[in-house]
C-alpha cells in the first residue's frame, strides 16, 4: 500500500463513522456495556472529533507534507503500541501515525477500550486486505523496532525498564488546567464546563484545576457546571462524588458544589473524578511560566491559551506530551545508502574503514 491508498482508507473510515449504520450503533452499545464509563454520548463525541479533525482528506494531505515520509509499498518497521483506555479511542492517534507513516502497528489494546479499536481495525482490513500487513494485535509486544506506550506513572517505570534499549515514546500521567481572569463571559464558562467534564473528566486534556485571581466569584462557574448535573444519575460517577465529598467533610475542608462537581482549594493539578481543584494567583506571567514548565500539564486553557471549549478537540498536530510522534516515526525510516568511492590516495584498509 502506498500513502495515497492509506489516506483513502482513513477517509473511508471517517465516512463510515458518519453513516452511523446499525453495525456502528451495535458496536457503540457493546463498548458501553463492556466499559460503562464509555457512554454512547461520549463515544459519539469521540467518533465525531476523530472524523472532523483527523479523517478529512485535505487535513491528512497537509499534515503529511510536513514530514519526510517515503512512499514504500510495504511496512518498514514494527512499532509496538500500548494503548490507554481512559476515554473512547484515546489510542487512535498513535495508530493513525504509525499507519500513515508506513510502519507496522503491533497493538496491545487496553482492556477498557478493546471493542472500539478492534472494530476500527476490522473495518480497515475488511476494505483492503493488504492493510493486514500494517495492523495487528498482540497480548505481548515482543521483537518490535520501537515502542509507543501510554500509561500511569507507575506503569511508565516498567515501560522504561523494558523498552529503554529501543527507540520509544513513553507517556505518563498528565492533566490540564485553566487560567481564569474573572472576566469570562457566561458562554466562555459554559465551554469551560465542557473542558472539565466531557468524558466524565477522565482525559488528560480535561481541566482538573483552575487558577483564579484573589476575590474570584465562583458563582457563575458553579452555575455553568450545573449543565452536567445529570452525571448524578450515573452510579459510577455518583459514587466518586459521594466519596470525595465525604472526605472533605470528615477533614473539615472548605468546598463548593454544583451538585455534580465539588470545587475545593488544593495545590495539586490532579483531581479525582467529580472534583475540581483551584488555587489563587497574583502574577499572570509567573504563573504562565510555571505551568509551561510543569511536565504534569498537558494543556492550558484560557483567553491567552487554548480557547475555551477546545481542550477535547485536538488536531492532527496536537501530539500528546508535546512529542512529535510523526517525526519520531519518519526518522525511523531506512535511509538510502550513499554510493561510496574509494580514495586512491589511501590504503585498502583505510578505504574499508571509511566505507563503514
Amino acid at each position: 500500500m502506498n500513502i495515497k491508498e492509506r489516506i483513502e482508507l482513513l477517509v473511508k473510515l471517517g465516512e463510515y463513522f458518519v453513516m452511523n449504520d446499525e453495525t456502528v450503533q451495535s458496536i457503540k452499545e457493546k463498548a458501553s456495556i463492556q466499559n460503562p464509563w464509555f457512554s454512547v454520548e461520549f463515544i459519539d463525541l469521540a467518533l465525531k472529533n476523530i472524523t472532523d479533525n483527523f479523517l478529512q482528506r485535505q487535513l491528512l494531505e497537509d499534515w503529511i507534507k510536513q514530514y519526510d515520509i517515503k512512499d514504500n509499498s510495504s511496512p518498514q518497521k514494527t512499532v509496538g503500541i500500548i494503548m490507554a483506555g481512559n476515554i473512547p479511542l484515546v489510542g487512535f492517534h498513535d495508530l493513525l501515525c504509525v499507519f500513515i507513516s508506513g510502519h507496522k502497528a503491533l497493538i496491545k489494546a487496553s482492556s477498557k477500550d478493546e471493542v472500539l479499536i478492534k472494530h476500527v481495525v476490522q473495518k480497515i482490513t475488511e476494505w483492503n486486505d493488504e492493510a493486514k500487513q500494517y495492523i495487528t494485535f498482540a497480548d505481548m509486544l515482543k521483537n518490535c523496532d520501537a515502542y509507543i506506550a501510554t500509561g500511569s506513572n507507575n506503569s511508565s517505570r516498567y515501560f522504561e525498564y523494558y523498552f529503554s534499549k529501543y527507540p520509544n515514546i513513553i507517556r505518563k500521567n498528565r492533566t490540564s488546567v485553566a487560567v481564569l481572569s474573572g472576566n469570562e463571559t457566561e458562554a466562555e464558562l459554559d465551554l469551560l464546563a465542557d473542558d472539565m467534564l466531557l468524558y466524565f473528566g477522565m482525559g488528560c486534556r480535561n481541566v482538573s484545576k483552575i487558577f483564579v485571581p484573589e476575590g474570584y466569584d465562583f458563582i457563575p462557574l458553579l452555575n455553568a457546571l450545573k449543565k452536567y448535573n445529570r452525571f448524578a444519575d450515573f452510579h459510577k460517577y455518583k459514587n466518586n462524588y459521594d466519596y470525595q465529598l465525604a472526605l472533605l467533610i470528615m477533614n473539615n475542608k472548605f468546598y463548593m458544589s454544583s451538585d455534580a462537581v465539588i470545587i475545593t482549594e488544593n495545590e495539586s493539578v490532579f483531581a479525582p473524578v467529580s472534583q475540581l481543584n483551584y488555587s489563587y494567583y497574583n502574577d499572570p506571567g509567573t504563573l504562565t511560566q510555571s505551568l509551561q514548565n510543569n511536565t504534569d500539564v498537558q494543556c492550558i486553557v484560557g483567553k491567552d491559551f487554548i480557547p475555551f471549549g477546545s481542550a477535547q478537540t485536538p488536531s492532527l498536530n496536537d501530539y500528546a506530551d508535546g512529542i512529535d510522534t510523526m517525526k519520531f516515526l519518519s526518522d525511523m525510516m531506512p535511509q538510502p545508502q550513499r554510493e561510496f568511492f574509494e580514495d586512491p590516495g589511501l590504503s585498502a584498509k583505510d578505504n574499508q574503514l571509511l566505507k563503514h
